[in-house]
């Protein structure tokens, strides 16, 4: 018989921690803190497997289960000493739900299960504020989450009975009052569904565990499975775990806290707690809660408590934890325990200093950074000495300095981000459903909540700017507009919010270039010392060329000469070539250019010192140069001196049907030899006027878009004789190379044959995902997002290499062209060049390099190590 269920608590827990694919992590954590003797509530864990038999099998459930949970039930009983549905001491439970990595806030939970009309009454005879307290929040809770009523409406009989007793806080309310809440509430329910609160605590247990594992499939969940790229297959646990209490007294409270800061990574416990309050109040941000510091004034032993579990649980997980806990009665219990997500500057510094501690080694140091969230170290800061209006201040919730338009309404803010537009979501407090208006904003800024809530946690794990608690903010949702002191800020107004000291100011602060951090340097530099492959970088100009550098490239791996054309300067005599009659008109234009080409591989290579520097000759069509509005043509014609109508006619007779398979790179040399003659003239002029002033180079000159050895060898042979020349005239020598770019499926495959001439090879990973899988990748948005939806694609193609195609192309050509030439280097130049799983893909096999644009080189040095150290 399948094991479905896993008991955990004081008397023998069945799971460990190793158990999250199972258990999921809060299942799995559990029984682990339970197992070394912590204080944590009994339950029990309903696995992954049943989530999957549930979606296969039209929402039922394996037969064994029914038997496994009424076992674990009767063991929780026997260790509590109390029974679910009994009236004089009943057994209360949380329902909650448990992936196997955090998805904070994601999907469902209820809280107080068990509770019934006589239970209620009972229990108010002893403690009447609790006990219509926790009645009205499980009629909340279950209303909402199994019962699917709005939660807008059931929100309205709490916030309408505060408005009539003129009262501002939940805590004001009395006994009576949250009796009549909750009894108002039964009748809203009833109204709004048409069915009566269940006062069966069975009936109620087997549709709360049915909802949570519905909820793995809402759009909140399957919103936040897609922005972190985590598997819909996965499923969810359900967590069933006795009550422990944080509003049952005022010697009672709930907290939330982590074992290190999670925006810093300094090693200084971090956590707030609310008094007479359950958990949900500290996470929903409903309230602003205290933090941890005073808990020393109130609960002293409780305190230190606290302070010795977190000591414990990260010695044993080796890892900075977030931590959910309840004090009932003066009591601890533990509810909770996970891996704490934190900003990427606090993963670095907390990876660096936990080696330093001896708790890890440095190869789990660099696999605990998200490279791909690298790139925020690179963001800009305020000015200090820029002007700012200053509206308020707030807790600095997760760092960075974004200017946005104010936006109130996460569905909006999807709207105007799609329209170009910048925003910044403005809400009194984030829930888990606006998580797809908090995923496009540049920033979040909340009038209440915690360093612990739920818009903290979220933005802080998507590397976004955001400010909680900002109190002195009047958010106006009616009105769409925010309050601070006198001035009123409309939707559509831009503010700055600056996410490191949680000051927000009207209007548009001026940045300056970011400052990288020595910690950033120094985990980059253990990263080099593991991987394999080579980063250079996608780089056009002498600054990008520096910028590269600083960043660690290792060379740049492709240099776009058609770049360097677009100067108001310079493309005059661009265009004039590509509109010459005839060669001799041509080659007079090429002329005109040459010394610009000349200067900007000069400076490119001086910067590059030593480093290699793949130089992609012309690639695009011609017609892309040329104007194209009729008072364009008009002035370019003038320059010319031709007619408008002659150039016109020119302009039109170059135009293509289908571009990117047209008249471009290596086919205009085929036709025009003297455009790719200039360019090697350029590019060795300017390196021998390197070489003799002492600058050591290393050029590597690319041809685009081959098909073939025969065209490959023809255009390689005018393009050597023009080398060998320019090196004779300013009598100097040195290595350079002649390699091609990989775009077309058929060169792939022959990569053996071009491997005679070829002497190295770059795949362009850009077109050659366009070329093998016959999509545009300009029209693609039409249609590529239904293809991931429904799984013919696992992710955008154009994002993340398609392994299994485009990848099977290039590690064929990798191994044809090797077994030729095995001298030869093999890279990837595309977008995929900065993309990790990418990386490790060219990792596994063998590639020599990636290339990618400049910001994304320390990304890559990261994730190429990564990919190094898993591939052991």
């Amino acid at each position: 018989m399948t094991k479905y269920v896993y008991y955990f608590g004081q008397k023998n827990s069945e799971g460990a921690a190793e158990m999250k694919e199972l258990l999921g992590g809060k299942g799995a954590n559990l029984a682990q803190m339970a197992k070394i003797g912590m204080p944590v509530p009994p339950g029990f864990t309903i696995s992954t497997e049943v989530c999957a038999y549930f979606y296969q099998n039209n929402q039922q459930y394996p037969q064994e289960l029914g038997s496994q949970v009424e076992e674990a039930l009767s063991r929780v009983e026997a260790e509590k000493n109390q029974k679910f549905g009994d009236i004089q001491n009943p057994l209360l439970f949380s329902v909650r739900s448990g992936a196997r990595v955090s998805m904070p806030g994601m999907m469902d939970t209820v809280l107080n299960l068990g509770m019934n009309d006589k239970i209620t009454q009972e229990l108010a005879k002893k403690n009447p504020r609790f006990a219509w307290n926790s009645y009205w929040r499980f009629i909340f809770m279950f209303a909402d989450v199994v019962m699917e009523a709005d939660k807008e409406e059931l929100s309205e009989v709490l916030d309408g009975l505060k408005k009539e007793r003129g009262f501002k806080k939940d805590t004001d309310l009395s006994a009576e009052d949250w009796k009549e809440t909750a009894e108002r509430l039964k009748a809203k329910v009833k109204h709004s569904t048409g069915q009566d609160i269940p006062q069966d605590p069975q009936d109620q247990l087997k549709k709360a565990i049915g909802a949570v594992f519905k909820s793995w499939m809402n759009p909140r969940a399957i919103t936040y499975r897609k922005l972190n790229k985590l598997p819909d297959d996965w499923g969810t646990a359900v967590n069933v775990q006795s009550m422990a209490f944080g509003n049952l007294n005022e010697n009672s409270a709930s907290g939330v806290g982590f074992t290190r800061n999670p925006s810093t990574g300094d090693k200084k416990f971090c956590g707030e707690f609310l008094l007479n309050a359950q958990g949900e109040d500290v996470v929903a941000g409903i309230r602003t809660p205290e933090p941890i510091e005073r808990m020393q004034d109130m609960f002293p032993n409780i305190y230190d408590e606290i302070m010795k579990i977190s000591e414990t649980l990260e010695k044993y997980f080796k890892d900075m934890q977030d931590i959910e806990f309840t004090i009932e009665s003066a009591k601890l219990w533990m509810l909770q325990t996970r891996t704490g997500k934190r900003t990427i500057q606090s993963a670095v510094k907390i990876a660096l200093d936990m080696v330093e501690e001896g708790l890890i080694k440095k190869e789990e140091a660099l696999l605990r950074i998200d490279a791909n969230q690298i790139e925020s170290f690179f963001r800009p800061s305020f000015d200090p000495k820029s002007s700012k209006e200053f509206l308020a201040k707030g807790l600095a919730a997760s760092p960075g300095a974004v200017v946005g338009e104010v936006v109130f309404d996460p569905a909006e803010a999807v709207d105007l981000v799609e329209k170009g537009h910048k925003v910044i979501l403005v809400r009194k407090e984030t829930s888990p459903d606006d998580i797809h208006g908090i995923a496009v904003s540049e920033g979040v800024l909340t009038a209440r909540g915690g360093y612990t809530s739920h818009a903290a946690l979220v933005t802080r794990g998507m590397g976004k700017p955001a400010i909680v608690g900002c109190e002195s903010l009047i958010v106006d949702y009616k009105n769409e507009e925010v309050w601070a002191g006198d001035k009123a800020i409309k939707k559509g107004e831009r503010i700055s919010i600056d996410g490191t000291s949680g000051e927000v100011f009207l209007g548009e602060v001026k940045t300056q270039p970011p400052h990288v951090s020595d910690d950033l340097g120094k985990i980059l530099k253990w990263a080099d010392e593991f991987r394999k492959l080579k980063v250079l970088s996608n780089t056009d100009t002498p600054q990008q060329a520096r910028q590269s550098k600083e960043f660690g490239a290792q060379g740049i791996g492709l240099c776009r000469t058609e770049h360097m054309f677009f100067g108001e300067e310079r493309i005059p005599y661009f265009q004039e070539m590509i509109l010459s009659k005839d060669k001799t008109e041509r080659e007079r234009a090429l002329g005109k250019i040459l010394p610009f080409q000349k200067s900007d591989f000069t400076e490119i290579l001086r910067v590059m010192e030593g480093l290699p520097v793949i130089i992609r000759l012309l690639d695009p069509p011609l017609h892309e140069f040329l104007p194209h509005k009729e008072e364009d043509i008009k002035k370019l014609a003038l320059q010319m001196s031709i007619t408008f109508e002659d150039l016109k006619t020119r302009v039109d007779n170059l135009k293509e049907q289908n571009p990117m398979l047209g008249h471009r790179g290596v086919r205009l040399a085929i036709t025009y030899p003297e455009i790719y003659e200039m360019q090697a003239k350029a590019i060795m002029e300017a390196a021998c006027g390197l070489v003799k002033n002492g600058v050591k180079v290393y050029p590597k000159i690319m041809i685009p878009i081959v098909i073939d050895l025969e065209e490959f060898r023809i255009v390689k042979n005018k393009i050597q004789k023009i080398c060998q020349e320019v090196m004779e005239n300013y009598k100097t020598d040195f290595d350079y190379k002649i390699g091609t770019m990989i775009e077309l499926p058929r060169s792939a495959m022959l990569a053996g044959e071009i491997a005679k001439e070829a002497q190295f090879f770059s795949f362009g990973t850009n077109d050659l995902t366009q070329t093998t899988l016959g999509i545009s990748r300009d029209d693609a948005g039409r249609f590529l997002p239904e293809y991931i939806d429904q799984k013919i694609f696992k992710e955008d193609p154009f994002v993340v290499l398609d392994q299994n195609g485009v990848g099977e192309l290039i590690k064929i050509a990798k191994e044809r062209g090797k077994a030729m030439r095995s001298d030869a280097d093999f890279g990837i130049c595309g977008e995929h060049g900065g993309d990790p799983k990418s990386i490790e893909f060219c990792n596994d096999i063998d590639l020599d390099y990636v290339s990618c644009s400049p910001f994304r080189v320390p990304v890559a040095r990261m994730a190429a190590a990564q990919a190094a150290i898993r591939s052991r």
